[in-house]
């Protein structure tokens, strides 16, 4: 059995082969949400700085029904989305919902993203407390990160990830 990181190793290569351009139309654009894991992270109550340290280099993303289409890309990938497109998370901050693991105690805040920072393998954004109680340090830290709308052609992350997928697991 292949593990998780072998998959995504195979599903990005194959993505990365079938690369073609077309254009995107509005009827062909999917919702996404997004995934992040990080080893730990620490927050910085005065300036609302959350940081994951140790972050995954790659983002996951996926779409629901019926598009149903599940990929990645690198995490510095996914960091353009807060200043490009006219639907960039920098008009619209997404949510997301960190679950963390704080001892043996498992805790789940909702935030508003804002403002990342990637550098290396730490991954910083100013955030807004939705609901819950940050704690000032945790681990096994999964983010998962409300929608953005992208296209659904080769062109886009997601239609290169679709193909690429598709072809590494089922074929």
């Amino acid at each position: 059995m292949s593990t998780r990181r072998e998959f995504l190793t195979v599903a990005a290569a194959g993505a990365a082969a079938l690369a073609v351009t077309m254009p995107a139309k509005a009827e062909d654009m999917a919702d996404y949400l997004f995934v992040q894991t990080a080893d730990a992270m620490v927050f910085d109550k005065a300036s609302n700085k959350l940081t994951l340290a140790g972050v995954s280099g790659q983002t996951l993303f996926f779409s629901d029904r019926p598009d149903r289409i599940a990929g990645n890309m690198t995490t510095a990938a996914f960091i353009p989305f807060w200043s490009t497109g006219k639907n960039s998370f920098l008009s619209d901050p997404p949510n997301a919902d960190l679950s963390i693991m704080e001892g043996k105690e498992l805790k789940q805040v909702v935030v508003v993203l804002k403002e990342p920072e990637l550098d290396g393998d730490k991954l910083s954004y100013t955030v807004d407390i939705v609901e819950g109680e940050m704690p000032e340090s945790g681990a096994d830290i999964s983010v998962f990160i409300d929608i953005i709308g992208m296209p659904r052609t080769p062109l886009s992350y997601a239609g290169v990830a679709r193909r690429g997928f598709r072809r590494a697991v089922i074929y």
